[in-house]
């Protein structure tokens, strides 16, 4: 409990900003012995306090607990994605957390306002709040456990834990235990330093300054120590697994792979994504077999991060050994960006060579060894670079062929692949004029040309599913086989398509959530987001980028998992003749893994 100052401390409240965590009390008792000269006395008393803090070891303040059980209670709410115990408890307690500050900033609001210090609260104060606990807590997680059974059933996912389950509540503590720890920790270094500070100035420009100068170490240590020491991390032990070559992928015998016979990019140089992108894929068999008619063996051409030093020459490798394997002699040809580590969705490449009956071209570049979620973190500015140096190679060479012999132009990414091919791009002119057709997946937020059509879309069009200009060239769907917006509008010329599904975090992710409720909330749901999910401050943004690492964790045509997606998205873009409905519902199987 806190506890009021001592009456010979007693004087106006000190300047300067307030501590981020309780005691309020005490800070401004510490501010009044530092105006004082930091007496004997003073001295003295701060001593006392941090020992009494010492002996408490857990001390909590009222309103900093009411914060906390609000939050709490309201992190169980549902977001996009199924969550497991574990993963609630951890939100749960990241918002108990914040709650405990905002009830905390709030009560020192109030008191200053009301001109009183802090008091003592009395046994029945904590009596009410230690029954209420029980009961909405208990409400809101019996009402947490319905929702995901819901969202579960939804999705179809099957996969549920009893023990994470009761884990949940456990795991809350923990964390709020750590955060409210590692608050205090941050105060006492303010406090010292305001001290330190006060020998040579002022003591309210102590205050003041000692205050700054905690945060930004607080931060460098966050952003540049801890963070920067991840990434490190990360990518010395990711570049170690690019050196494999995953189970089942060989070495192709095909001239026209990269790393095959006579490639122009040695097999070793392709990274592990790479290898596994140029070693499979349907055949000229394969494709025939689906197509009932004789089809060709597609060109797949790579570029891994130890094929060159930097991305322009890496790119230029790229083309050159697509252009030695005769990709640009072919009727279709797709250049598509990598999603982090190199990966290529093979659903996405697949459906496109056998929709083109094989007689198709793709050409990618690694730009980083970190998987997708870390890289849509750290290596934006790789991913654009990467997009941007790789179409306009491949359109160098492409514009100086003669009209009548160029193949079509496609362009394709997915995730922060969607992001690195938009920047090649200046808007849905350059798209027109520069492509054949456009198939982006599960576009991160952030995408500059996604927010732009988002953002300008069509008087009473949903966000998440816009409709952009009447949707002349871009449109967007989170389920091509049943059609896409606008139906009643003709789609001529070169046909851009937005793959995103309601569910995935990916696609509505921002920052902006913590503060703002975005109106992919506020309006309709989508079919597999339940109309119970609401904004609320700090709590959504938690929960929702709680749901980023597992986006990809669902069955497919949820969240961020397209696979059978693909086969529809490149019919309607690629306007392929001669395939029945029943034909691309075969297409789907043979795309889509059986576990999916």
């Amino acid at each position: 409990m806190t506890h009021d100052p001592p009456a010979s401390a007693s004087s106006s409240p000190p300047d300067g900003p307030p501590p981020a965590e309780d005691g309020a009390g005490a800070a401004r008792a510490t501010g009044r012995a530092e105006q004082g000269g930091q007496g004997e006395q003073g001295e003295q008393g701060e001593r006392a306090r941090d020992s009494g803090k010492r002996r408490r070891r857990i001390h909590v303040t009222l309103p900093g607990c009411w914060g906390a059980l609000v939050l709490a209670c309201l992190s169980f709410t549902p977001s996009l994605l199924p969550r497991g115990g574990v993963l609630q408890g951890l939100i749960c307690g990241i918002s108990a957390a914040i709650g405990y500050g905002i009830g905390v900033v709030a009560a020192f609001v109030w008191r200053a306002f009301a001109d009183r210090d802090a008091r003592s609260p009395s046994l029945r104060s904590w009596l009410v709040l230690l029954v209420c606990s029980v009961v909405l807590f208990g409400l809101a997680f019996g009402l947490g456990q319905y929702w995901q059974h819901r969202i579960r059933r939804l999705m179809e996912v099957t996969d549920y834990s009893t023990l994470a389950t009761v884990a949940c509540p456990f795991v809350a503590v923990v964390v709020f235990y750590l955060l409210l720890m590692a608050g205090r920790g941050l105060r006492r270094l303010y406090h010292g330093a305001a001290r330190l500070l006060g020998r040579w100035i002022g003591p309210r420009a102590a205050r003041v300054v000692g205050w700054l100068l905690v945060a930004g170490v607080a931060w460098s240590v966050v952003s540049g120590v801890l963070l920067g020491g991840f990434v490190n991390a990360a990518n010395e032990a990711f570049s170690v697994r690019d050196t494999e070559t995953p189970e089942g992928v060989h070495q192709p015998t095909s001239v026209l792979r990269s790393g095959g016979p006579g490639s122009l990019v040695p097999w070793d140089s392709l990274g592990r994504q790479g290898r596994a992108f140029t070693g499979s894929g349907p055949t000229a068999q394969d494709i025939g077999a689906f197509t009932r008619r004789t089809a060709r063996e597609p060109v797949r051409a790579y570029a891994g991060l130890s094929t060159a030093e930097d991305t322009e020459t890496r790119a230029e490798r790229a083309v050159a050994d697509l252009q030695r394997a005769g990709g640009f002699g072919r009727q279709n040809l797709l250049v598509t960006t990598t999603t982090g580590s190199g990966w290529v969705d093979p659903a996405a490449v697949d459906s496109f060579e056998y929709l083109g009956n094989g007689d198709t071209a793709t050409v990618a570049m690694q730009y980083s060894y970190l998987p997708s979620w870390l890289s849509y973190l750290v290596d934006q500015s790789k991913a654009r670079e990467a997009g941007r140096e790789l179409f306009d190679a491949v359109y160098d060479v492409w514009s100086k062929l003669p009209q009548g012999e160029r193949p079509r132009l496609f362009v394709a990414g997915e995730s922060l692949g969607s992001f690195g091919g938009e920047t090649a791009f200046s808007g849905e002119y350059d798209l027109r004029n520069r492509t054949a057709g456009t198939l982006f997946a599960g576009p991160p937020n952030f995408n500059t040309l996604f927010r732009e059509f988002s953002d300008h879309r069509d008087a009473g069009s949903p966000e998440i599913e816009p409709v952009y200009k009447e949707g002349r060239t871009v449109r967007f769907t989170d389920d091509p086989a049943t059609g896409v917006t606008p139906a009643d509008r003709a789609w001529d010329g070169t046909r851009v398509l937005y793959l995103m599904h309601p569910s995935d975090p990916i696609v509505w992710w921002s920052p902006s959530l913590a503060l703002s409720e975005p109106d992919w909330i506020g309006q309709a749901p989508g079919g597999d987001v339940l109309e119970e999910m609401v904004w609320m401050p700090f709590v959504t943004f938690w929960q929702v980028t709680a749901d980023l690492p597992f986006s990809t964790g669902v069955p497919d045509g949820h969240g961020h998992t397209y696979k059978a997606a693909y086969v529809d998205g490149w019919n309607a873009v690629m306007r392929p003749e001669g395939f029945t409905a029943q034909d691309l519902d075969r297409l789907r199987e043979i795309v889509r893994p059986p576990q999916d």
